[in-house]
């Protein structure tokens, strides 16, 4: 080995180690070219023992992907994995039927002042551009019942509107995490999502939910199902103080947050034809969910689409 880096029997020590260095730097680069230099030919290396000894770049928190070419999924929770029924006549109207109870017993507390605060700027910005239902917020002087009353005909319109914003999001989880606590509310998804989640976590592949539900809210649903806790298979979630579902940007920030090379790398699944649209812009693999009670897709819409994750 001395002799083929030009190093004599008789060099220092010093020399020895650079000679090592350099033969170590350039069987790293044949190994990157694909060429095997553990054979006299220098043949290709074999592909599944390239995928056995080289962890997968990018992809964050130890977790690796040999048996893929995805290293994400990111999926939509309403449509999705869980039924718009169960949002719609189950979770909206256990957060409008209990908003103001919700309101009076918490006032006090620094958790539901960030809420009101965050909904009086929400209203104020909907009184300035017209917004039907938006009705002034009274002010703090005028007395808890009055504030409360003010907001709860707020958020009444807002849920009637299934309006997709942070301060409404915000205050429906807090609202719903004692539903949970209470066991007055259990998580609903479909058959087969648990089994996909357990399948994908064998892969190696991290799963994220990306929801207009607060991101507490999708941890709480999640967290409470009939099949027991399924956070254990999630290593995140994303709502909408990441962005606009239905904005390109918004992809791209997850991408950005995921570590991935490539934004190709992750798979989403939404029922929104406006959501899939945004997310191939953004560089992400798509596909469309078609589930019971879904709304129906236009023709020619050019995305793959599946009834169940089992498809995949």
């Amino acid at each position: 080995m001395e002799f083929m880096c030009g190093v004599t029997p008789g060099s220092m020590p010093r020399h020895r180690a650079e000679c090592y260095h350099y033969l170590l730097d350039a069987a790293i680069k044949m190994y990157q070219l694909g060429i095997d230099w553990t054979t006299p030919e220098h043949g290709p290396i074999n592909s599944a023992k390239r995928l056995r000894s080289v962890a997968s770049p990018g992809v964050p928190n130890g977790c690796h992907t040999a048996k893929s070419s995805k290293h994400c999924v990111v999926l939509d929770i309403e449509g999705t994995t869980t039924p718009i029924s169960f949002v719609t006549d189950v979770m909206f109207p256990y957060a409008r039927d209990n908003v103001r109870k919700h309101l009076t017993s918490t006032y006090d507390s620094e958790e539901t002042k960030e809420d009101i605060k965050l909904l009086r700027i929400q209203v104020e910005e909907d009184l300035k551009i017209g917004v039907v239902g938006a009705a002034p917020v009274a002010p703090d002087d005028a007395g808890k019942e009055e504030v409360i009353s003010s907001l709860v005909a707020n958020v009444e319109a807002m849920i009637k509107a299934d309006r997709k914003i942070t301060s409404l999001k915000q205050l429906q989880g807090h609202i719903w995490r004692t539903g949970f606590e209470r066991k007055e509310l259990q998580g609903v998804v479909f058959e087969d999502v648990p089994e996909a989640l357990k399948n994908w976590q064998s892969q190696g592949m991290k799963v994220y939910i990306y929801s207009s539900g607060s991101r507490e809210a999708q941890r709480l649903l999640f967290g409470h199902t009939s099949y027991g806790d399924l956070r254990q298979f999630l290593c995140g979630f994303f709502d909408t103080t990441t962005g606009n579902k239905r904005e390109a940007r918004s992809y791209f920030e997850i991408s950005q947050s995921l570590g991935v090379d490539n934004p190709s790398q992750i798979l989403f699944i939404t029922d929104v034809l406006q959501e899939a649209v945004a997310a191939k812009s953004a560089g992400f693999e798509v596909i469309i969910s078609i589930r019971p009670g879904n709304a129906p897709l236009p023709a020619n819409h050019g995305f793959r689409t599946i009834s169940s994750f089992s498809e995949i």
